[in-house]
């Protein structure tokens, strides 16, 4: 299983980015696709996360500023996040999960930094 994450970076406080995950090595469509970040010092949280079905379930903290997509034909997941704050300063990791398991399997993360 191989999860390739790209996208993160620099932005001031009300910007935008789209995170992506290429997955590779799983059927894709049969798995929970989500997100989750690790700020320095905390735990690991979930972001958003998207079923086999396409069921979304996001974080409080980040209702209605993320989108959390897939596309199958690509067997990508994508994590849309606007209106960025400081506090969303993490690296983002991408996990996949197949449908009725408790099988994990993680991405490398990538960075997402908001200035203020």
């Amino acid at each position: 299983v191989q999860l390739q994450a790209s996208g993160g970076g620099l932005v001031q406080a009300g910007g935008s980015l789209r995170l992506s995950c290429a997955a590779s090595g799983i059927i894709f469509s049969r798995n929970s696709m989500s997100w989750y970040r690790q700020a320095p010092g905390k735990q690991r949280e979930l972001v958003a996360r998207i079923g086999a079905s396409g069921s979304t379930n996001y974080a409080d903290s980040v209702k209605g500023r993320v989108t959390i997509s897939r596309d199958n034909a690509k067997n990508t997941v994508y994590l849309q996040m606007n209106n960025l704050k400081p506090e969303d300063t993490a690296v983002y990791y991408c996990n996949a999960r197949p449908a009725f398991t408790n099988q994990d399997s993680w991405g490398q993360g990538t960075q997402v930094t908001v200035s203020s």
